[in-house]
């Protein structure tokens, strides 16, 4: 165990997002989604909740100031309704460390698959709110 990282970040975790560039994708998903379909890069962190992994995570990892939408999330699908409280917990955990976020673009769900395609990991999660899975975009860590 390390100091100051959370127990819920796996080590293999922490490599990705230590070999992670500026602009690379990272895919928190709940326990439903297809990421072995879809990514060949798959962790599993079955148990964990997303808000709590984005709480661990976002400590260690700046968002992409230079975009306008660096957290993606899915949209619901024609005829499924999506439950308000799941975005707010996210955009309150995220807001922890990035209080200038005040928005989580929603797209397509094959647009998202195809996201995923494209990204450099996707974490399985515990996760088990409908829509819940959310993209990260990894932006430049300041020199301090």
């Amino acid at each position: 165990m390390l100091k100051g990282i959370s127990p819920l970040i796996s080590p293999e975790l922490l490599k990705i997002l230590a070999e992670m560039g500026h602009g690379d994708e990272i895919i928190f998903s709940d326990a439903h989604y297809p990421a072995k379909s879809l990514n060949a890069n798959v962790i599993r962190l079955d148990g964990v909740k997303i808000s709590k992994l984005l709480s661990g995570v976002l400590p260690l990892f700046v968002l992409d100031q230079y975009v306008k939408d660096p957290l993606v999330m899915m949209a619901a699908v024609e005829g499924d309704v999506l439950d308000p409280k799941v975005e707010d917990n996210y955009l309150k955990n995220i807001q922890e460390t990035n209080p200038k976020v005040n928005s989580i673009q929603r797209i397509d769900r094959f647009a998202f698959y195809e996201r995923s395609k494209r990204a450099y990991a996707v974490v399985v999660t515990g996760e088990t709110a409908k829509y819940g899975n959310i993209l990260l975009k990894k932006g430049v860590t300041p020199i301090e």
